[in-house]
């Protein structure tokens, strides 16, 4: 798998949110915005999740494909991915 610039430049984005909202701590923000932006991270990190699985399918698919074999397995193997992360 090969994992593009976009895939890199979401989690650099996310660390970046991670330190702001240790910082938000250190200075004792109201929780409810602290709250907030942790969700935005999960939002974020999900999002991920789903591009990179559906990348991964989508190759697998052509491959199997090409090969002549079945993609049933492939598609089941990427739902499980998707229930695992949650």
């Amino acid at each position: 798998m090969i994992y593009d610039g976009d895939m890199k430049k979401r989690l650099k984005r996310m660390e970046g949110q991670i330190r702001g909202i240790l910082r938000m701590m250190e200075e004792e923000q109201d929780c409810k915005d602290v709250v907030s932006q942790i969700s935005a991270v999960r939002s974020a990190a999900d999002k991920t999740i789903a591009t990179i699985v559906a990348v991964n399918l989508e190759n697998c698919i052509l491959e199997e494909k090409e090969a002549g074999r079945d993609t049933s397995k492939m598609v089941k193997q990427a739902v499980e991915l998707l229930v695992k992360s949650r």
